[in-house]
């Protein structure tokens, strides 16, 4: 399939999804929470009406669907009904037709499984719209919430340039992706735990827009990554008046917050890259929450320079007695410290070194730090 017949195909994607229905359309993404709480985030948009039919071909399907992508526009205040283990909520969305559940279980969750459904209702001019989110509740044994950026930190994106990252994101499918070496063996051992039981909860961040969500699912099936909710940091809004992102709001560090407020007693191990801001926003959370945080993980991308701001902030957490920030070369590194630490079990870490002798791969050329 050529690069423009891969671009096209992406773009499609999400509108394709709906089967040609216009309206409204509700996305849910996987949500995450606690016996007493759980969060989903989601969206509600419309989109026109137009579609192809299944007997059109492939191409032109395509084609009409990237244009109802572009058209398509968030649903502004929709109200949405959500209902989960016997308690119901109604929540309403923004201008922008983004929308997030908080509710608290009206019942005990099943504890034969860690993933749970919740039903969203959307009743619009005598239509009813449905969806269904999948929220992960750790089991008992539990110890730890781990927290990872995606971009520069489980794959390579190049987040500092915009078109090259605009490339890789869209052209690029998720079978051509590759995770960095080590990556998936280090977070299923983290995932785990040291006992081998712990099934920890994996929350993902990623600086790209929701439209990759499904992509982001895929590359993670793909190559065997715990499967957790992925949170992202900002709408794109990708209109044709608007074909580039917009510039970026840093949410990162009010999404760990509220991670750590659902899960208050689990320490958590941060995971991120020195390209942008993961140091910094890392550092700070160390600090605001003395003892909470486990361990700092940061992929070393950048060049020398940007190293020696990232140590020198390591070496002030460590002199005030704050939990240790790893400058990384690599998810090996990062597992040695981890299983040092009583993160990962030896033979869990044993596993993740075995995929040493195939990393094949060479670290990618070091990035400017914005």
């Amino acid at each position: 399939m050529s690069a423009l017949r891969r671009l096209i195909r992406r773009l499609a994607r999400p509108a394709r999804t709906s089967g040609g229905r216009g309206g409204p359309v509700i996305q849910a993404w996987r949500g995450c929470g606690n016996g007493g709480e759980v969060m989903v985030l989601g969206r509600v948009l419309r989109q026109p009406p137009f579609g192809l039919g299944e007997r059109s071909d492939p191409a032109s399907r395509d084609l009409v669907d990237v244009l109802r992508r572009f058209l398509r526009r968030g649903y502004r205040h929709a109200e949405l009904e959500a209902r989960f283990a016997g308690a119901t909520v109604r929540v309403t969305a923004d201008r922008s037709g983004f929308f997030a559940v908080r509710l608290k279980p009206a019942r005990p969750l099943p504890r034969d499984g860690m993933w749970h459904a919740m039903k969203l209702t959307l009743n619009h001019r005598g239509e009813t719209v449905e969806d269904e989110a999948h929220v992960f509740v750790p089991p008992p044994a539990a110890r730890h919430l781990v927290i990872s950026d995606i971009d520069d930190t489980v794959m390579f994106t190049g987040v500092g340039n915009t078109l090259a990252m605009l490339w890789r994101l869209f052209v690029a499918g998720a079978e051509s992706r590759t995770a960095f070496p080590g990556v998936a063996a280090f977070y299923q051992a983290l995932h785990r735990g040291p006992s081998g039981e712990e099934r920890n909860p994996m929350v993902y961040v990623s600086r790209g827009p929701w439209s990759l969500y499904e992509v982001l699912e895929t590359f993670f099936r793909l190559h065997r990554i715990p499967e957790g909710p992925v949170l992202f940091l900002r709408d794109w809004g990708l209109t044709l008046q608007r074909p580039l992102p917009r510039r970026a709001v840093d949410h990162k560090r009010g999404l760990i917050e509220a991670m750590l407020a659902i899960y208050p007693d689990y320490r958590v191990v941060l995971i991120g890259d020195s390209g942008q801001h993961d140091p910094e926003i890392y550092a700070r959370i160390v600090r605001d929450h003395p003892g909470r945080v486990a361990a700092v993980y940061i992929r070393d991308v950048t060049r020398p320079k940007r190293d020696r701001a990232v140590e020198e902030l390591a070496r002030r957490l460590d002199a005030d007695g704050h939990s240790p920030l790893v400058l990384a070369d690599d998810s090996f590194e990062m597992a040695r410290h981890a299983a040092g630490l009583g993160l990962i079990s030896e033979a869990d870490l044993q596993d993740v070194l075995a995929e040493k002798a195939a990393e094949g791969g060479m670290k990618p050329a070091p990035a400017a730090a914005d």
